[in-house]
């Protein structure tokens, strides 16, 4: 049976900083990271992994470690959409979405390069947010596990030659 449509409202809060170059933006947050109140919170999500995986660092696994991870490596954190109208974690579900105000890093941190995490937060932000912000974005594989047609070493070696350019 299909998961209804709910109103969705994003409840996380942006993660940057003044140091941060690299923005990456997911669709709208899963009900898990929802639920645990950060980004990538499911645990079967392979974001996490895949981060250390680039950097050859230990997974982080509390909110405290992920944040000072992605302080570390100057990354900020966010989603495309604000709200929207979403079954369970579905992206092909999403409708009516309405754009997170990307302005609010844009002009507090120096972004040099504007990341999705999947197709649809890359076909999102080309809708909703380019036109905003005028940047262009790069799409990474989904690091979902419904994505199971890459492995972790592979998404890592992709996201490796965005994130660091090897």
């Amino acid at each position: 049976m299909k998961s209804p449509l709910l109103q969705a409202v994003h409840e996380l809060e942006p993660f940057y900083d003044s140091r941060s170059e690299i923005l990456i933006l997911g669709s709208f947050p899963s009900p898990k990271s929802r639920e645990t109140g950060f980004y990538y919170g499911h645990p079967q999500n392979r974001f996490w992994k895949i981060l250390a995986g680039v950097f050859t660092e230990e997974i982080p696994n509390s909110i405290e470690e992920k944040k000072n991870f992605l302080k570390r490596h100057r990354i900020a954190l966010w989603d495309v959409i604000a709200s929207c109208e979403i079954a369970g974690a579905s992206d092909q579900s999403i409708r009516n979405p309405v754009p997170n105000p990307l302005g609010l890093i844009l002009d507090h941190a120096p972004i040099k390069k504007i990341l999705t995490t999947g197709s649809a937060a890359f076909r999102l932000y080309e809708k909703l947010c380019r036109p905003l912000t005028g940047i262009g974005a790069t799409a990474l594989p989904s690091p979902s596990p419904a994505n199971c047609a890459m492995s972790l070493p592979l998404l890592t070696e992709r996201y490796r030659s965005v994130i660091i350019g090897q």
